[in-house]
């Protein structure tokens, strides 16, 4: 791909990019809140301008290879880009649409869409399927807007109508720190999709260095650690990175993030069967967690053909999440969806390879 992607600017880049600058703002409307994916379709600029758009820029970086959706309403993504690689979009869906007894819309459905930032990942975490095929590449900041405005059009989600985004699909955001830096910020634009930083969330295998980075850049994003196990034995184990990266490292990181007076930092756990599932690993987390605004999301770890690991018992679930709870650590059981499809992270992409 030789020419850039509209959608790896800002709304003041392309002012300074397309002149007159007040262009910019009818070509996001075509792109962002009209959905439209052709030069040709922007009908209300000067005909040589699109084709000079036609010319500098693509629009759309992504081709749709497949789908699948489980019955929960859930649909898994499989994106191809333009040198051939492959990337994973998961569109969740949080809540249905209800309505009042006269059938007048009550609440819009709420959805979460679950964005990829690397095709592959250099991380290595044992459990993770994507980590199996190696890293690829980085993912540029179109790309990685393109994946939330391809789910949007393709469910006719109306461009007012907010959603969640959490980078916590393929690879590891941080190391694409300055491209996943801009993506959020052309997520943000009123102009555009209008995705406030508040309904972002960036999620880490714990960069300890980049977490301090983010900070400091203060996007007012939220902060999601991957952290798995309590301590460096077995999270080394686990997730290798680890070695780097050690519990200590990133929780004093963590310490230093700005957070939200209504937010939380976000504990990601995947619980395996018989390896981080004790009540002892949940005492030590209290212990590890003293002095932090957080809250603790416990996750089933979903199983996939080939992996030594196990799903949890519910049982041991519940024990260990009520552990926290009665000791005022606010924890969650992340419900399991996509139980009925390619839902682990890098089983679609698997299997179309």
């Amino acid at each position: 791909m030789t020419k850039p992607s509209i959608l790896d600017y800002t709304r003041e880049e392309l002012s300074r990019e397309i002149k007159p600058a007040f262009r910019a703002k009818q070509i996001y409307n075509w792109v962002y809140t009209k959905y439209v994916d052709d030069f040709d379709g922007m009908v209300n600029l000067p005909k040589t301008m699109r084709e000079d758009l036609a010319d500098r820029f693509t629009l759309c970086p992504l081709k749709l290879l497949t789908k699948q959706v489980s019955i929960d309403g859930s649909i898994k993504y499989l994106f191809e880009l333009h040198d051939g690689h492959t990337v994973e979009v998961v569109l969740l869906l949080m809540r249905d649409a209800q309505y009042h007894e006269d059938g007048v819309l009550k609440h819009h459905p709420r959805f979460t869409i679950c964005i990829s930032s690397q095709v592959g990942c250099k991380v290595g975490c044992a459990f993770c399927l994507t980590a199996k095929g190696g890293f690829m590449r980085d993912l540029t900041p179109g790309e990685i807007v393109a994946q939330v405005l391809a789910i949007k059009k393709d469910n006719a989600i109306p461009s007012n109508h907010r959603v969640n985004l959490v980078y916590m699909g393929m690879g590891e955001p941080l190391d694409n720190f300055d491209n996943v830096v801009k993506s959020s910020q052309v997520f943000s634009e009123l102009d555009g999709l209008a995705i406030s930083p508040h309904r972002q969330t960036i999620s880490t295998s714990g960069l300890s260095a980049k977490i301090l980075k983010l900070g400091q850049r203060d996007l007012g994003v939220n902060l999601a650690i991957s952290l798995h196990a309590v301590d460096n034995d077995l999270r080394e184990q686990l997730m290798p990175i680890n070695k780097a990266y050690n519990i200590e490292s990133i929780i004093e990181a963590v310490k230093q993030f700005p957070v939200n007076a209504r937010k939380r930092v976000m504990f990601e756990y995947l619980v395996i069967k018989d390896v981080n599932d004790g009540l002892d690993a949940a005492k030590k987390l209290i212990k590890l967690l003293s002095g932090i605004k957080a809250k603790v999301n416990l996750i089933y770890f979903n199983p996939y053909g080939g992996t030594e690991f196990q799903r949890p018992d519910e049982k041991d679930m519940i024990a260990f999440q009520e552990y926290l709870t009665q000791r005022g650590l606010l924890c969650t059981i992340r419900e399991s969806k996509g139980l009925d499809i390619s839902a682990a992270c890098g089983q679609l992409r698997e299997q179309n390879q």
